[in-house]
């Protein structure tokens, strides 16, 4: 039976693939950020996941405003890295899971969550700076599921509606016969807003308690709807959807093993968060 071994959250600032291209790590403005992923680098080591299933958005790279679904999953053989600008590099191909995104995409349409199951499949730095975070050289150590989640035309899936999508991965996970250690990841925020009036918004204690969230009350957020969620976090910062898929899967308590929150990162509250299954 397969089996989720961690969950890690992070932020996914398309100028951290620019700072990893130009070998900016070290840089004062940038090493407190990569200072958060070396616990994340120790603890996989200890613990290399068989797979891994990460809840992101896309930002118009696989999917656009003319086919915008609300969930989506890869069931590829394989996930292209494609040039989308920002000064982020193409990254080396991402192996697919297909066995287990078929099981799970199968699993997910009879839970009654209608999916686009997407056969041929790009990602973007939603995916790809979560994998470079924690494999620097870029060799990826386990084949990938990828959850799309719309983040970008209204109306959004609620808060709660995500974390029952969790629910309802961390069932199909538990019901797959194959003995794996499955790393669940969260991919977006925190709060930010790239445009209008509020270009710039960051809402540190919104944040902070969504971090503690996580661990101690993980359907918090839910109260809140995709409307409320964008007023306390911003337009871009509801990424922080992805965050209670991923969390939703593991139910009961987790142990935090790690977490950093920095401000600011491009304009963007940007954290890492790393948790076990107690």
């Amino acid at each position: 039976m397969a089996k989720v071994s961690g969950i890690l959250m992070t932020s996914h600032v398309p100028l951290i693939g620019k700072a990893i291209h130009e070998g900016l790590q070290n840089e004062p403005y940038w090493q407190p950020f990569f200072e958060g992923f070396k616990p994340v680098h120790e603890w996989l080591e200890k613990n290399p996941p068989d797979v891994i299933i990460a809840c992101y958005n896309d930002h118009g790279l696989n999917f656009f405003l003319d086919k915008l679904p609300t969930f989506a999953i890869g069931t590829a053989p394989e996930y292209i890295s494609d040039d989308e600008g920002w000064g982020i590099p193409s990254m080396p191909k991402f192996p697919g899971a297909e066995d287990l995104s078929w099981h799970i995409r199968d699993n997910l349409v009879r839970d009654e969550f209608d999916m686009v199951s997407c056969q041929e499949m790009l990602v973007d730095h939603s995916i790809t700076l979560p994998m470079a975070l924690m494999w620097p050289d870029q060799k990826w150590r386990a084949p990938l599921v990828p959850i799309c989640i719309n983040t970008v035309l209204t109306p959004l899936p609620s808060p709660s509606r995500c974390y029952r999508l969790g629910e309802a991965i961390g069932r199909a996970i538990a019901s797959y016969p194959e003995d794996l250690n499955v790393l669940l990841i969260g991919s977006g925020g925190l709060s930010h807003q790239l445009e209008g009036e509020r270009a710039g918004h960051i809402n540190q204690p919104f944040d902070k308690q969504f971090m503690a969230s996580m661990a101690d009350d993980p359907k918090w957020a839910t109260q809140f709807s995709d409307i409320d969620l964008i007023e306390q976090v911003g337009n871009e910062g509801v990424e922080l959807i992805n965050w209670l898929a991923a969390r939703g899967a593991v139910p009961g308590q987790v142990r935090v093993l790690h977490s950093s929150y920095h401000i600011p990162i491009s304009n963007t509250a940007a954290a890492v968060m790393l948790m076990e299954p107690v």
